[in-house]
């Protein structure tokens, strides 16, 4: 039989599976090539602001991303909790993700709009005054820190060249968009944006 040729030729063998993975991965492969984009596109996603961004930024820097993901999975225990699920085009101007999956605090992916200014505010300044059983640590600094717009517009040129939308309009207008705005000022309008575009449809 001429399946026992092959099966007692080793050589053959990984001539002919190297064969049929290379197909199955052209088949798969190519035709992302003439994609524009793998992401279907969702009305109302826009790019980070400026004082967004810089948000954002404080956001990693202070590790928030240790214990707040941001990704629904599409399980009912988490919809119903959280809200709908993420979908890709969500995070599409994020550089890097901030998908995560430790949860020692809540998902933040639908925060934006869930509580006013004002909560996050007390909720920073004191997590416990809000939340009696939180582990959150405080962060009193950041309604003191006032931002430094020297490097927003680096920070958005290199968004642009990750292949965020920014205009030459936005990144001139940067500096002015976060001067004399604090760190927490900043936060806040990062963490009011999350999921607002979902929240619209």
């Amino acid at each position: 039989m001429r399946h026992e040729i092959i099966e007692k030729n080793g050589f053959l063998m990984a001539i002919l599976i190297a064969g049929l993975i290379s197909v199955g991965g052209l088949v798969e492969i190519t035709p992302l090539f003439f994609l524009k984009s793998t992401i279907p596109p969702l009305d109302g996603v826009r790019p980070y602001t400026a004082l967004e961004l810089e948000g954002r930024d404080i956001y990693l820097r202070e590790g928030c991303y240790n214990c707040h993901s941001q990704m629904i999975r599409p399980f009912r225990a988490e919809t119903e909790r959280y809200g709908p699920y993420s979908l890709p085009a969500e995070s599409m101007y994020d550089h890097p993700y901030q998908w995560g999956s430790k949860r020692t605090g809540p998902d933040l992916a639908r925060v934006g709009g869930k509580y006013p200014d004002s909560w996050h505010i007390q909720h920073m300044e004191d997590p416990r005054s809000i939340v009696p059983e939180s582990v959150m640590p405080r962060y009193p600094w950041l309604a003191k820190n006032v931002l430094d717009n020297a490097n927003i517009q680096t920070k958005l040129r290199a968004m642009a060249a990750l292949g965020v939308p920014y205009t030459g309009a936005e990144i001139d207008a940067a500096p002015e968009a976060v001067k004399g705005r604090t760190e927490l000022d900043a936060l806040i309008a990062y963490l009011q944006s999350l999921g607002t575009a979902v929240q619209r449809r």
